[in-house]
């Protein structure tokens, strides 16, 4: 585990190459519906439910970390909230995600979830940040 000596955050890989605090939420938080920021609160905060996690804003978007990240708030739309979760394998038997994606040159499998309600956190996603969270820790 390293641990960047200017912002703090913590890193599977040495020398992780991150933003190093030139973002803070209110940046990505502000001048968004109301409806929206609750999305994002009412997602951190299911979270926080599965294990301790840490919000870390970076150049383009959220990052959700336990001991590595985890998930990506990749974007806030007006009555929306776009996810992703890095995997290594796609887990294409679901309701859940609309893309699932492979990065290429990695063997890591972007799995995409717009939330736009808070009742869009079911148990299948649920299911879903804990298999993430699991894999993080």
């Amino acid at each position: 585990m390293w641990i960047c000596p200017q912002c703090g955050q913590r890193f599977k890989n040495t020398n992780q190459v991150h933003s190093c605090g030139d973002k803070v939420l209110a940046d990505f938080l502000t001048n968004k519906t109301p409806h929206t920021v609750s999305l994002f609160w009412h997602f951190v905060e299911t979270y926080q439910g599965v294990g301790a996690v840490t919000v870390h804003p970076t150049k383009s978007m959220i990052a959700i970390a336990a001991k590595t990240r985890i998930a990506y708030v990749i974007q806030l739309g007006k009555n929306f909230m776009d996810v992703v979760f890095p995997f290594d394998k796609p887990y294409s038997d679901n309701l859940c995600f609309r893309k699932i994606a492979q990065v290429p040159g990695q063997q890591q499998y972007n799995h995409h979830f717009r939330m736009m309600n808070t009742e869009d956190l079911n148990a299948e996603v649920k299911k879903f940040m804990k298999l993430a969270y699991t894999f993080g820790s």
